[in-house]
């Protein structure tokens, strides 16, 4: 039951071809190859999984591509045309993981405290980052997942 409402909350919507057509005309001339993309699709991975760097509250592209050591312009292709996603989406869709971990497995911490343990800064957009994933409220994902276990 739990796994159920874990995903059923947390489905996204697919991406169209129209999509797909505009971010493809927007980087027809970029002169990113497919092996530099791969690349560059690893290094963020790395960076969001291993270094965690989303829980830096003031992040933005121009730290990651520094951290990663890549051109910022073919970071941000990488991440609409590969990922399917803009930066702060990324970055939110991170945060949002951990968050819905630590409210299961760590009752005892306030929503607030683990809206700034995960890199939040305000209350508003992790509340909207939180709904916008989840489809819940952070106080209503906790009491739902409680009751399922």
């Amino acid at each position: 039951m739990k796994r159920f409402v874990l995903d059923f909350f947390s489905k996204k919507a697919p991406i169209t071809s129209g999509t797909v057509d505009c971010i493809a005309a927007k980087y027809a001339k970029s002169g990113l190859t497919f092996q530099e993309a791969a690349e560059i699709k690893q290094k963020i991975n790395l960076a969001l999984k291993q270094d965690r760097i989303y829980k830096n509250n003031a992040i933005g592209l121009n730290d990651l591509s520094s951290h990663i050591n890549k051109d910022r312009y073919k970071v941000s292709q990488v991440l609409n045309e590969y990922l399917s996603r803009n930066f702060y989406s990324l970055i939110n869709q991170y945060r949002i993981e951990e968050a819905k971990d630590l409210l299961l497995t760590q009752p005892f911490l306030s929503v607030k405290a683990i809206m700034y343990e995960v890199g939040f800064n305000s209350k508003t957009s992790f509340y909207s980052a939180f709904k916008k994933e989840t489809g819940l409220s952070p106080n209503d994902y906790r009491l739902l997942t409680s009751f399922a276990s």
